[in-house]
């Protein structure tokens, strides 16, 4: 495998820019991320993702795209699944069992129809972060439930699901962003529980996670450490992440853009490496930013190497 930084960029349009080719053939990240900014029509996206694989010569390359569903719908020009927040599947789920997983199993099914025929093969699924009274809005109806045995139980379905039709998931955010009462994008959230009270509820839904991928909360819980947020917490990486909840996949930063963070883009890039992250996210498309960032972060190291290994196994 060539060596790729350990990084994974966004993009700025629908097709990619001179400019944007010369980074990624000079750089070679690990990964590309679309958001809808980059999808008009499964003809164009196929071709954006055809365009992105060629650059490497890898059939394989890690291409991202975050649809989880209800007000995060990023196929939304090709099919309108607004209607499937995860809470509103939850709750179809207390209702009718059986018809939920008749429900889930055709939307996912049909999310993986346009993945695998755009080349799609990872998604930012599913969020396992609690719906928490009084808590920010930013997580709502994302999240399945209030009840962190139901997030257990239809998180690893979700992934079940995926992974039959050979997608791979990123389970989020790791260790829980449902208590936070701000806003990650725009200011750090602290949550002030009781290690006890996060280990029984918020930490649960992570447990024993086969999910080849996991994204960070760029959030303090301060009854872990009282400075960093996930990201930047080798404390949280290693004792809560890594052991307690047994995490054996590759760990990426979520957006290091975002203002949760507090250090200039570059320490935030590698202070969540230095931290036990093994990717750092990237989304914007900005290329000045890219740019930077590229000339700091290192090749991915051997552990990266060998999960990525076993991803491109996974793909068949």
């Amino acid at each position: 495998m060539v060596s790729k930084k350990a990084i994974i960029f966004g993009i700025k349009g629908y097709k990619l820019t001179t400019k944007e080719k010369l980074f990624f053939k000079k750089n070679n990240p690990w990964g590309v991320i679309l958001f809808s900014r980059n999808i008009k029509s499964i003809l164009q996206l196929k071709t954006l993702v055809s365009t992105i694989k060629s650059i490497f010569k890898d059939k394989k390359y890690p291409v991202l795209i975050d649809q989880e569903g209800g007000k995060v719908s990023r196929l939304s020009k090709i099919i309108d699944f607004s209607i499937f927040s995860q809470e509103s599947l939850a709750n179809l789920y207390n209702r009718n069992k059986n018809l939920f997983k008749i429900i889930y199993k055709t939307y996912i099914n049909n999310v993986c129809e346009i993945l695998n025929e755009a080349g799609i093969n990872i998604n930012t699924v599913p969020v396992l972060d609690l719906k928490v009274k009084n808590a920010h809005k930013i997580i709502g109806n994302r999240s399945f439930s209030s009840s962190a045995s139901l997030v257990l139980n239809l998180g690893k379905y979700c992934q079940f699901l995926y992974q039959k039709k050979k997608i791979a998931t990123v389970i989020k955010h790791i260790p829980g962003h449902g208590r936070a009462k701000a806003d990650s994008h725009f200011k750090t959230p602290v949550v002030i529980a009781k290690k006890k009270d996060l280990i029984n509820n918020d930490f649960k839904p992570f447990v024993n996670s086969k999910s080849l991928f996991a994204m960070t909360s760029h959030v303090i819980y301060s009854s872990y450490d009282s400075t960093n947020t996930t990201t930047h917490s080798a404390t949280l990486i290693k004792k809560v992440i890594r052991k307690h909840l047994n995490f054996k996949g590759i760990l990426i930063s979520d957006d290091v853009s975002m203002k949760a963070l507090k250090l200039k883009l570059e320490d935030n890039a590698i202070n969540a490496l230095k931290s036990g992250c093994n990717l750092v996210l990237h989304c914007n498309g900005n290329i000045a930013e890219m740019s930077r960032l590229a000339k700091v972060i290192p090749n991915i190291d051997n552990f990266t190497k060998k999960k990525t290994s076993h991803f491109y196994k996974f793909l068949g």
